[in-house]
């Protein structure tokens, strides 16, 4: 049995118990069934007082979770854009990124794509407006200037190239597909960029 306790950690480290337990229990559980009790108990707190002194509400928590993830997701494809040149590159280290993300930190991709964000975080930006999402969104439109995916509108191409990317992750975080992530890699990514790109070469 776990020892329940809120010292002598120290704030931040509370701080980010609390944070890894409400993650976790969202991906499990759902936003909407999961209480501050269990996130209290399922970081080691003796109370849900213990998580008042640190967030204000479940909501504020979601929102740290939600800026914090996308913090580190746009760190990531910064990094890919000055690591890569042509947008095939680009997009297949993103959607390597992801599948990734899928099979190491299941709970980080169930809470970006299962969960309800728009009911959640009505107030912050939707997801495909945040900063790393429109960097995505430019290296298709770039793509698409260089010639290196087909002169279609960049929201139909992104639309194809990620709900089939999304899809595929979907359906391995919620069980439908039984292997993990990395062994739909190859053939998820010759399907999606078989659809945007203006020729037939693949990575």
């Amino acid at each position: 049995m776990e020892k329940e306790t809120d010292a002598p950690t120290g704030k931040h480290d509370t701080e980010e118990r609390i944070l890894l337990a409400a993650l976790k229990l969202f991906a499990e559980k759902g936003y909407f069934n999961t209480s501050l009790t269990d996130i209290a108990q399922a970081a080691g707190l003796k109370s849900t007082h213990s998580v008042y002194h640190h967030f204000p509400n479940k909501h504020a928590i979601a929102v740290v979770l939600y800026q914090g993830i996308l913090d580190s997701l746009n760190v990531s494809v910064d990094d890919i854009r000055r690591r890569r040149q042509t947008a095939a590159e680009q997009l297949r280290d993103i959607v390597d990124l992801f599948f990734r993300l899928t099979d190491e930190a299941p709970e980080i991709m169930r809470f970006l794509l299962l969960l309800r964000l728009n009911e959640i975080l009505p107030e912050q930006k939707k997801l495909p407006e945040t900063l790393a999402l429109t960097k995505i969104y430019k290296i298709i439109q770039h793509g698409i200037r260089l010639g290196e995916i087909r002169n279609i509108d960049p929201q139909l191409a992104n639309s194809y190239f990620f709900g089939l990317v999304n899809n595929t992750l979907s359906m391995v975080l919620e069980g439908v597909l039984e292997k993990k992530a990395d062994a739909y890699l190859s053939q998820t990514w010759l399907m999606a960029w078989g659809l945007i790109a203006k020729k037939s070469t693949c990575l």
